[in-house]
């Protein structure tokens, strides 16, 4: 029986209209070979937490350069952990200032990836924190 993918949900938060990096880092994702849904632009908390109920992620990435991150980040940490996905992986990318990577780490994301990230440093850390059943 071949092992389960890693699976991926990537979302943008918020009013952000711009996901040409959410879609380079879902394809270096994919390429790497986990499973990756693109929930596409204008997610709310709510719609992303749905969707990676639905779709039984190991992961949930959020893409952001709206500046909304410490408005949006932190909810969806905390409705993911209200649907019992506290062992589901959070890592955001995007524009984020270095001063608030300690705070959304502190809301319950678990990594922050900043523009210029190597993709393999992403998909190194999320092999590296993921355990399959």
């Amino acid at each position: 029986m071949p092992e389960r993918k890693i699976r991926v949900l990537v979302a943008k938060p918020g009013l952000d209209g711009h996901d040409r990096g959410a879609k380079v880092v879902a394809r270096a994702l994919r390429d790497a070979g986990m499973e990756v849904i693109y929930t596409g632009l204008r997610q709310t908390p709510e719609m992303i937490v749905e969707s990676a109920l639905q779709e039984d992620v190991d992961v949930v990435g959020l893409s952001i350069l709206s500046g909304a991150h410490m408005a949006l980040l932190p909810i969806i940490a905390q409705r993911l952990k209200e649907a019992d996905m506290e062992h589901v992986l959070i890592v955001a990318g995007g524009i984020i200032p270095d001063e608030d990577i300690e705070k959304l780490k502190e809301a319950g994301i678990d990594a922050v990836f900043n523009p210029g990230t190597p993709t393999q440093e992403i998909v190194d850390f999320i092999t590296s924190h993921v355990t399959l059943d």
